[in-house]
């Protein structure tokens, strides 16, 4: 039976208001791309920051200019890390459906996991298999250089989700690391209620998922959802975030599981129906 989580209410007119200025700033940022990092860190923000904006007017995701946003961001997330092959002096990158060749990194705090996570679960969401394949073999250690301080469950998750991808015989005890060290009590950078209702939940989608436990799976998904509900909505200025608008991991996760026929019984703008279906197959080279 579905189970329906109804989104918390955003001004649609306010958040369409800013749209253009966001696209401004973004596209100034690509124009520089190819060599400024600072543009490049710029760019990644602001191309996700577009995507989930656009989902306030457009829930479903079902319009032309909601997807090429996540198709964007997704471009612009993975290309960053492309960047990084310490073999090449430039790497060719499609992003908004131009050729851009990227000069190659050393480090840059914005190539850390967290931002590697969400590269991968754009690169899921748009079914990217090629990008996922790149993604994949990321050295974890390349992360640790770059990132910062980040709570150890980062690199377990990160490190989980590369054997997975590269069917790898070391998946398990990743997976199980993942899950001792994403509980409440280990975190340190981050409090315990974020690591509690944004971390864990994606973890525990994901080893119901490989369990091919459908009924265990969804009531994971809704507790996913609604976690990120009551989070987003604790206070003003959560509530006011773009990050609130869409469950970037869950959402993910369940794309997984509906490209692998899990069904998926969670229904919620928090999971944009386009992008979970991937209405938008074929429409792009990506």
């Amino acid at each position: 039976m579905a189970v329906a989580i109804p989104r918390q209410d955003y001004p649609k007119d306010e958040w369409a208001a800013v749209v253009p200025s966001m696209e401004e700033s973004l596209s100034y940022s690509l124009e520089k791309v190819e060599t400024s990092h600072n543009s490049r860190s710029d760019a990644v923000m602001e191309s996700l920051s577009v995507a989930l904006v656009r989902c306030v007017g457009d829930s479903t995701a079902g319009m032309l200019e909601t997807w090429e946003s996540w198709l964007l961001a997704m471009q612009v997330h993975s290309a960053v890390f492309a960047a990084t092959d310490p073999d090449r002096e430039t790497v060719t990158c499609k992003i908004r459906q131009e050729e851009r060749h990227l000069a190659t990194t050393g480090r840059q705090t914005y190539l850390n996991a967290n931002t590697w996570l969400n590269a991968f679960y754009l690169a899921v969401i748009c079914r990217e298999a090629a990008r996922l394949d790149m993604l994949a073999r990321i050295p974890v250690s390349l992360l640790r250089d770059f990132g910062g301080a980040l709570d150890e469950y980062t690199y377990a998750w990160v490190e989980t989700l590369q054997s997975f991808w590269l069917r790898r015989d070391d998946l398990q005890t990743h997976l199980v690391r993942a899950v001792d060290l994403s509980s409440a009590e280990h975190a340190r950078v981050i409090d315990a209620e974020e690591m509690t209702k944004l971390k864990y939940p994606p973890i525990m989608m994901f080893y119901r998922y490989l369990r091919n436990d459908a009924a265990g799976f969804n009531e994971a998904l809704a507790d996913a959802v609604r976690w990120h509900k009551e989070y987003w909505t604790a206070d003003a200025d959560r509530a006011a975030h773009v990050h609130g608008i869409v469950a970037l991991a869950p959402l993910a996760i369940a794309s997984l599981a509906k490209a692998n026929n899990l069904p998926v019984e969670v229904q919620t703008e928090y999971l944009p129906e386009a992008l979970l279906d991937f209405l938008w197959r074929g429409e792009f080279d990506a």
